[in-house]
């Protein structure tokens, strides 16, 4: 027990420590640039597939889901409002950001291990080439900035997919729908959830990158690095959200 915590303790000293690096090293030039754009083409680009079919699914089934129960009370007019409150609040969120945790963290912490393991970092060290900085900076910034805009790209999709499953039992013009969803959105509604997923990609992307850069020795570690960063990445983003959602009830 003694051990398992000094174990604990002592993992969190070393992510706090790396994560006080990247806050020094982000400020010092030179800026690595195109690798910054290259990392926000793979992480984010190339995820929108993924993203947008898993926001159509969640909107189509969340309409189909809650129309009968609504209808009982008669209140299926209520319908697009309350489909696109809880996508925006709190389902495309969580969601995209574990989908995020599964195919981005895993990928960071994986390919950052393999180059540990080849040894490919030291041999950056030695061409005085800062790893640190064109490995981990670039990356984190790229999960931060990308990370919230794959989530509003499964928001307006999410509630496409809810005027799909409205017109699938019934037929609702698509401007009176929308127009239903805007009514119905708040800014305080918007705001939050949106901050919170700047903080999801962060830690994302920093739990990948700490995970794969840190990697011991040996092939096997590859593995155990991206398969611990997606645990850790997806108990971040649930505890991320639970603190926002604190923090939001305290001013509504």
């Amino acid at each position: 027990m003694v051990i398992y915590l000094k174990s604990i303790f002592n993992d969190a000293g070393n992510v706090t420590l790396f994560t006080a690096r990247f806050f020094k090293e982000v400020l010092k030039p030179p800026f690595e640039i195109k690798e910054f754009i290259r990392q926000c083409y793979t992480i984010g680009y190339k995820s929108l597939p993924l993203v947008g079919i898993t926001g159509f699914i969640m909107g189509l089934v969340l309409t189909l889901q809650s129309r009968p129960t609504l209808a009982e009370f008669g209140a299926e007019s209520w319908l697009p409002g309350m489909v696109a409150l809880s996508l925006i609040r709190e389902i495309a969120p969580v969601i995209t950001a574990l989908i995020c945790a599964g195919k981005i963290s895993s990928g960071i912490g994986a390919e950052l291990g393999s180059m540990k393991v080849t040894e490919q970092i030291d041999a950056m060290e030695v061409s005085a080439i800062n790893p640190y900085k064109y490995l981990v900076v670039t990356r984190i910034l790229a999960t931060t900035l990308m990370v919230p805009l794959l989530v509003i790209f499964a928001d307006g999709i999410g509630i496409l997919g809810g005027y799909i499953g409205i017109n699938i039992h019934s037929d609702v013009n698509l401007v009176r729908y929308f127009s239903q969803v805007l009514a119905s959105l708040d800014f305080i509604d918007i705001l939050p959830a949106t901050i919170k997923t700047f903080f999801f990609g962060f830690f994302i992307g920093m739990i990948g990158c700490y995970k794969g850069f840190t990697a011991a020795n040996g092939t096997e570690s590859v593995g155990k690095a991206a398969n611990s960063a997606v645990v850790a990445a997806s108990l971040i983003i649930f505890i991320i959200d639970m603190l926002a959602v604190q923090i939001t009830d305290l001013f509504m």
